[in-house]
């Protein structure tokens, strides 16, 4: 196995044009794994950590404060950087692995396995994020709804690089939240992300379909239904119906880490609170979590 070490953006994609069978890695930490237990034994790893302009973020336009987080920034200056500005996603990082896998983890790689099960995929979607890609041929902008699109599959060419993600700052309450079989350092039973901003509801599930997804029908009743101008709290009503609207959108699956009955349960329990809190939020300009 050979082990491709570029210093530049521009020699990563270079390499990833002459070697499109290169496998990328950053932090390691899901490679590494597919590695050490031989499911995967690719002909070259693609490191991608000493490319410095992965591991940057900027606010890249004024007029609404877009963050363009680099690929290989690790999640735990996500939650001490980003917090404010993006505080769903430093939430969603918070409940990655460990200390040791969050400052090795990035979002970039997070995309790259495009696991139902990652952690910060229905936050992406909630948020309407567009993912950067590169090659030598140029970049684009991909919807975050486009990028999945199998299980563990995506939307990249096979000699495209995950260059960054856009997202939103400062874009109103939002909400994460996941059910693990234990508290901490673990893959997700099923996870949920919302947001609430200028009207519109983002609203995305996770680990309970072939793919992260958003919750459609949910997100158009509630953005129909909220009363925006309120100061009052959510009737019991609007959340139980949400939550169902949410549970219906999953297609899950009977597996070692929960049953599909549970799933859309869990779900539908996860969208109630979410809301709740996000609302509480919305109405007081006060974050709430758990």
């Amino acid at each position: 196995m050979e082990f491709l070490r570029p210093t530049t953006l521009a020699e990563a994609l270079a390499v990833k044009a002459e070697r499109p069978d290169a496998v990328p890695i950053a932090g390691g930490t899901d490679v590494m794994v597919e590695l050490n237990f031989d499911h995967r034994r690719p002909e070259a790893l693609l490191d991608l950590t000493r490319v410095g302009e992965l591991a940057e973020w900027s606010t890249v336009d004024h007029s609404d404060g877009t963050v363009r987080l680099g690929a290989g920034v690790p999640y735990s200056r996500v939650i001490t950087e980003l917090g404010e500005s993006v505080p769903a996603l430093a939430m969603a990082s918070r409940t990655v692995g460990s200390p040791q896998i969050r400052n090795r983890g990035t979002v970039g790689g997070n995309l790259g396995a495009a696991s139902p099960a990652g952690d910060t995929h229905p936050v992406l979607l909630a948020l309407d994020a567009r993912v950067e890609v590169a090659s030598v041929r140029g970049s684009r902008l991909l919807d975050a709804a486009e990028f999945y699109v199998g299980v563990k599959r995506h939307a990249l060419a096979p000699d495209e690089l995950i260059t960054a993600v856009h997202l939103p700052a400062h874009a109103g309450p939002q909400q994460f939240a996941k059910v693990g079989t234990r508290n901490a350092m673990v893959i997700a039973v099923c996870s949920f992300a919302i947001s609430l901003r200028q009207g519109k509801v983002g609203a995305a599930i996770g680990s309970a379909a072939p793919t992260p997804r958003h919750a459609r029908d949910a997100e158009d009743f509630l953005a129909a239904e909220l009363p925006w101008t309120s100061s009052e709290p959510l009737p019991d009503s609007l959340k139980r119906r949400f939550g169902d609207l949410v549970a219906a959108a999953a297609e899950p699956i009977d597996d070692v880490r929960g049953s599909a009955a549970y799933r859309k349960h869990a779900l539908g329990v996860l969208a109630r609170r979410t809301l709740t809190w996000a609302w509480e939020e919305h109405r007081t300009g006060v974050r709430a979590c758990a």
